[in-house]
C-alpha cells in the first residue's frame, strides 16, 4: 500500500468515526445538512483555525498597505518594497523549510509556532503607532518576518491535510477550505475598511494578530496521527524540485501558476495607492466594494466540485487561470462618476474572484492527488520558491513601472501579462487531466 493510500484509509476510517459522533451530538436533520468532514472534530478544528486565520488576513490585506499610503505617505517605489518583502522569503527559503519540515516532522507544532510568531509581528504595529515611533522600515521588518513564518506554515499545510482528509474528499475538503478563503474576502476587506475608518489602520492591523492566536488554538486542539519525518538522507533539499521536474502536470502548473502570480503582483502592489488616490475612494468604501464583489469566490467555492465533475479537473483549472486574470483589465479601465468607477471595481473583483476559487480548489486536489505524502513538504518548499519566489518580484517591478511609468499604464500591464499564464497550459497536459477514481 503506497503513503497516498494509507493516509487517506487512516483519514477515512477518522472522518467515518467523527460522523457518527456528529450524528448523536447534533440529531440527524442537522447533521444532514453538515457536510460530512465537518462532522470529524480534527478537520472541523483546523477548518475553524484556518477560516479565522483567513478573515483576520483579509483584513490586513487593506490595513496593512493603508498603514503605509495613510499614515506613512508612502511612496510607489516604498509600496512595491513593502509588498516584495512579504513574499522574499518564499523565494530565498521555500526548499529549505520544506526539507526541515520532512525531516523532522511535528508539521502542526511547526504550524502552531508560525501563527504565533505573525501574531507577535503583527501586534507590534498597533503599539509602536501608538508610542509614536513607527516608521516605514518597521513595517518593512514585520513584513519579512511575517513572511518567514508564512513559507514555514504553508509548505507544513499540504501534510496535514491529507492527514485529516481521505483520498475520495480532497475536492470537498479543499472546497470548505477555500469556501472559507471565499467568504473572508467577502467579508474580511469591507471590516478592514471599516476598522481603519473608525480605529486608524494601525489599530486595524491587530485584528490579524487576533487572528493567528485563534488558527494556534485550534491547531492545538486538532487531533491527527501525522506521518513519520522522512528523515535525513542523501539529496532530501532537491527531492522536491527533482519531481516537479519529472511530473508534467507539476511542472507545467507550476509555469502557470508562476506567470500568473508575477503580474498579479505588479497589480497588487499599486492596487490600494491607485485606487484611494487616481480613483479617489475612500477606504471604507474600497474595503465594502471588494468584500460585496468578492461573493463572486463564494460561488467559485460552491460550483468547483460540480464543474469539475462535468469538465474534468485539469480543463477547469486551465479557464480558471483566465477567468482569474481577465477582469482586472476593468481596473485600469474604470473611470467617470464614481457610481460606474465602483461598479467596475465590483465586477473585477466579482468575476476575478470565482476563477481563483476554482483555481486554487482544482490546484490544491491535483497536488494532493499527484504528490507523494513522503515529498509534500518538500514538493511544497520547492513550488513555493518559484511560485511565490515570483511574487516579490513582480511586487518590485509594480513599484519601478509605476514610479517610471505610471499607476494606470502599469496596471495595463499586469492584467495582460497575467492572462499568459493561461496561454501556457494550452500546450501542456493540464487540460486533459483528470483526478484518479477512488
Amino acid at each position: 500500500m503506497s503513503a497516498a493510500t494509507a493516509s487517506g484509509t487512516h483519514a477515512g476510517r477518522a472522518a467515518r468515526g467523527g460522523q457518527r459522533a456528529g450524528r448523536g451530538a447534533l440529531g440527524p436533520r442537522l447533521a444532514a445538512r453538515v457536510p460530512a468532514l465537518l462532522r470529524d472534530a480534527g478537520f472541523r478544528r483546523y477548518w475553524s483555525g484556518q477560516t479565522i486565520s483567513m478573515f483576520g488576513d483579509q483584513i490586513s490585506s487593506i490595513a496593512l498597505p493603508l498603514v503605509a499610503v495613510l499614515s506613512l505617505k508612502a511612496s510607489p517605489a516604498q509600496m512595491g518594497l513593502l509588498a516584495a518583502l512579504v513574499w522574499l522569503p518564499s523565494l530565498l527559503l521555500g526548499v529549505h523549510a520544506g526539507a526541515l519540515a520532512d525531516r523532522h516532522g511535528h508539521w502542526r507544532a511547526l504550524m502552531m509556532t508560525a501563527d504565533l510568531g505573525r501574531a507577535a509581528l503583527l501586534a507590534s504595529i498597533p503599539a509602536c503607532y501608538a508610542l509614536g515611533v513607527l516608521t516605514i522600515w518597521q513595517l518593512y521588518a514585520v513584513a519579512l518576518g511575517t513572511g518567514v513564518f508564512s513559507v514555514l506554515f504553508t509548505v507544513c499545510q499540504p501534510t496535514l491535510f491529507v492527514s485529516l482528509v481521505p483520498g475520495d474528499a480532497y475536492l470537498e475538503g479543499n472546497s470548505l477550505i477555500y469556501g472559507s478563503r471565499a467568504l473572508s474576502f467577502t467579508g474580511g476587506p469591507g471590516a478592514g475598511g471599516i476598522l481603519v475608518e473608525v480605529l486608524g489602520a494601525p489599530f486595524a492591523v491587530a485584528a490579524d494578530a487576533l487572528s493567528f492566536l485563534g488558527s494556534a488554538f485550534f491547531l492545538g486542539r486538532t487531533p491527527v496521527a501525522e506521518p513519520s519525518p522522512a528523515g535525513p538522507g542523501r539529496g532530501a533539499l532537491t527531492a522536491g524540485a527533482r519531481f516537479i521536474k519529472g511530473s508534467p502536470v507539476i511542472r507545467w502548473s507550476l509555469l502557470a501558476v508562476a506567470i500568473i502570480n508575477f503580474f498579479n503582483f505588479v497589480f497588487f502592489a499599486l492596487f490600494v495607492l491607485y485606487a484611494t488616490r487616481a480613483l479617489h475612494v475612500r477606504p471604507g468604501l474600497l474595503g465594502l466594494v471588494l468584500g460585496a464583489g468578492a461573493v463572486g469566490g463564494v460561488l467559485g467555492a460552491l460550483a468547483t466540485k460540480r464543474l469539475s465533475a462535468r469538465l474534468g479537473t485539469g480543463r477547469l483549472f486551465t479557464a480558471s487561470c483566465l477567468v482569474f486574470t481577465a477582469p482586472l483589465a476593468l481596473v485600469p479601465l474604470a473611470g467617470g462618476p464614481q457610481p460606474a468607477v465602483l461598479a467596475m471595481l465590483f465586477a473585477a473583483e466579482f468575476v476575478s474572484g470565482f476563477g481563483v476559487m476554482a483555481l486554487d480548489i482544482t490546484a490544491g486536489s491535483i497536488f494532493a492527488a499527484v504528490i507523494p505524502d513522503a515529498l509534500k513538504s518538500r514538493v511544497s518548499g520547492a513550488f513555493q520558491a518559484v511560485n511565490y519566489g515570483t511574487r516579490p518580484l513582480g511586487a518590485l517591478a509594480g513599484g519601478v513601472l509605476g514610479t517610471v511609468l505610471g499607476l494606470r499604464p502599469t496596471l495595463w500591464i499586469a492584467a495582460v501579462g497575467g492572462m499568459a499564464g493561461f496561454a501556457v497550459l494550452l500546450f501542456s497536459p493540464l487540460p486533459r487531466y483528470h483526478l484518479p477514481a477512488s
